[in-house]
């Protein structure tokens, strides 16, 4: 636990924009970003006990499954490129465009999504 001198020195720096607490990003100080990060941390943990450790990763692996069917092999290889070029000031299509690297978007193939009705 940090001392009252530490927590002071630890919130002025919070107050400046830093983040000083892991997974507090966005909090104005010390207490806020406190509570970001256990928020954070425990709204993750609900769902994987809700779940199960097991189903919890079945779900990581299924978004990523589902976008692939959706837009085939070749677009999704072609989302991840155009990912790999974005960053923090420009999209990956912008930095694209710009470099003149070719994006092939005529590869993100789309099925309609099936109505869980249907399932």
């Amino acid at each position: 636990m940090a001392t009252a001198q530490e927590r002071a020195e630890l919130d002025a720096r919070a107050r400046q924009g830093e983040t000083v607490i892991p997974g507090g990003t966005g909090g104005k100080s010390l207490e806020a970003q406190e509570h970001l990060a256990q928020g954070r941390s425990r709204g993750g943990q609900t769902r994987k006990q809700q779940l199960g450790t097991e189903g919890y990763q079945e779900i990581g692996s299924r978004g990523g499954q589902t976008r692939k069917e959706q837009i085939g092999r070749e677009g999704y290889q072609e989302m991840g490129r155009k990912g790999g070029l974005s960053t923090a000031e420009k999209s990956g299509g912008e930095r694209a465009a710009e470099e003149g690297i070719p994006i092939d978007e005529s590869k993100y193939r789309t099925k309609p999504a099936r109505s869980s009705a249907l399932n």
